[in-house]
């Protein structure tokens, strides 16, 4: 029944979706965080600047950024980010693209959890002298992270659906091959089936584990 299957790189496709995951979820965090800082800065400019990016980016379709990264910057800017192989280039601007989309989810979950933290505990760090920065790093941000593990799973977990999307601009990741099995093969359902259970495989695991981690190190009020 699965003979079919013969001459399909499953594993490599998937492989290609796990990396497109932890590399956009990485920088993701990243610049989710520090989107996350701007929001609450005292500083009215930076506070504008990640208003504005947040709610500008998570209102455009994930589609027309991931395409965008294709056709503005590579086709029409020259922009490769380093490298020289056309697979290589889509790769890299499809993970530029997913993090730039879900830093913005990113951010406001991270918002959420900097605004958990009793006020109180910002205003005796700023009281003996900590500037700003300091006060993230060392007051804030460690109790946010701590009370947001589950929306950020939740994040992760979308993340790792919306990959898909970089068929789009032809990487080779599962939902290409998807596709081009089901142009070739008259198994619709169950190549549809198998990549079905190829992603519950990815992300009910993750979701499970994320779930107990943030049971483990939920903040106590």
């Amino acid at each position: 029944m699965f003979d079919f299957l013969q001459g399909y790189d499953l594993l490599g496709a998937f492989w290609v979706t796990v990396q497109l995951t932890v590399y956009s979820a990485i920088g993701s965090l990243i610049w989710g965080t520090l989107l996350a800082a701007m929001r609450v800065s005292p500083v009215p400019l930076m506070r504008g600047f990640g208003t504005v990016y947040v709610n500008i980016v998570r209102n455009i379709p994930l589609t027309v950024i991931i395409v965008f990264t294709s056709l503005g910057l590579f086709q029409t800017l020259g922009v490769s980010l380093g490298a020289d192989r056309f697979t290589t280039i889509n790769f890299r601007l499809a993970v530029l693209g997913f993090i730039a989309y879900t830093s913005a989810f990113v951010c406001e979950a991270v918002r959420s959890g900097i605004n958990t933290v009793p006020l109180g505990q910002v205003e005796a760090a700023r009281a003996i002298g900590l500037s700003f920065p300091q006060v993230l790093r060392i007051i804030v941000l460690p109790q946010a992270f701590r009370s947001v593990v589950g929306p950020l799973a939740n994040v992760l977990i979308a993340l790792t659906k919306n990959t898909t999307v970089a068929a789009a601009i032809g990487v080779a990741e599962a939902a290409l091959l998807m596709r081009e099995m089901i142009e070739n093969e008259a198994q619709l359902i169950l190549i549809s089936a198998i990549f079905a259970a190829g992603f519950i495989c990815l992300t009910l695991p993750t979701g499970l584990f994320l779930g107990w981690v943030a049971k483990k190190v939920a903040v106590r009020r």
